[in-house]
Formats: structure tokens, C-alpha cells, sequence
């Protein structure tokens, strides 16, 4: 197995991470991850795996921001991501079965839109 980590500067942008590997051991056979994504980018856009990198980097970090800030994403055809409020409870931890309450909190819902739950069939 061959892997690499370097630092590339791209457009004259401040210096980012660049991993590549040839090859890498998946969690699951059916599973995609990111570095998948970034490959399908970069063969559809026509564009080097960095600039792809960048771009999928890009993506998800507006994203990220935009959950923290509680806001709603809408992805027609693709589905919505909404933060929606947790519940404080009581759970209990296994080894000594003693209650610990579980502080109220944030936690992200998916709901695929139309064109994703048709996949199937």
C-alpha cells in the first residue's frame, strides 16, 4: 500500500493538504468516501483531483457552517438537511448501570426528497 501527503499551493490560494494513495481499505464494501467523491468531481468537472478537492472541501465546510448556525439546507431532488432540537433524558452508562442525564442538545435530521427515495425501484 502506498500512501502520500504533501502540501500544494493551487491559484495561488494559501497552501492546502493534498492526500493521495493508490490504494486503501474501505469500511464497507458497498461504501463510498470522500476521496471517491472528490475522483467523481474530478472526472465529471473535467478538473485535477486538488482543484476537486478544494471544490468537495468547499462544499461541505458551507454546509457545516450553515448547520451550526441552526439554518435549513434544501437540495432539490437531493433531499433536506434540518437541525432540530434534542430532548435532555436520563440514560445510563453500561458498565455500572448508573443514570446519567443526558444534557438537551442538536442533532441532524435527513429526509430524502423524491428523486433520491425512488432509487429503489
Amino acid at each position: 500500500m502506498r500512501w502520500g501527503l504533501g502540501w500544494q499551493a493551487v491559484d495561488g490560494l494559501t497552501a492546502v493538504s493534498v492526500s493521495t494513495y493508490d490504494a486503501y481499505r474501505r469500511p464497507e464494501p458497498n461504501c463510498m468516501i470522500k476521496v471517491d467523491i472528490v475522483n467523481e468531481v474530478s472526472k465529471l468537472a473535467d478538473i485535477t483531483k486538488v482543484k476537486a478537492e478544494i471544490a468537495v472541501d468547499a462544499v461541505f465546510d458551507a454546509m457545516r457552517m450553515s448547520m451550526q448556525r441552526g439554518e435549513r439546507i434544501e437540495l432539490r431532488g437531493f433531499g433536506v438537511f434540518q437541525v432540530k432540537p434534542r430532548k435532555r433524558g436520563i440514560g445510563r452508562n453500561p458498565r455500572t448501570g448508573k443514570e446519567v442525564r443526558i444534557p438537551p442538545g442538536r442533532t441532524i435530521r435527513f429526509k430524502p426528497g423524491k428523486d433520491l427515495q425512488n432509487i429503489g425501484g
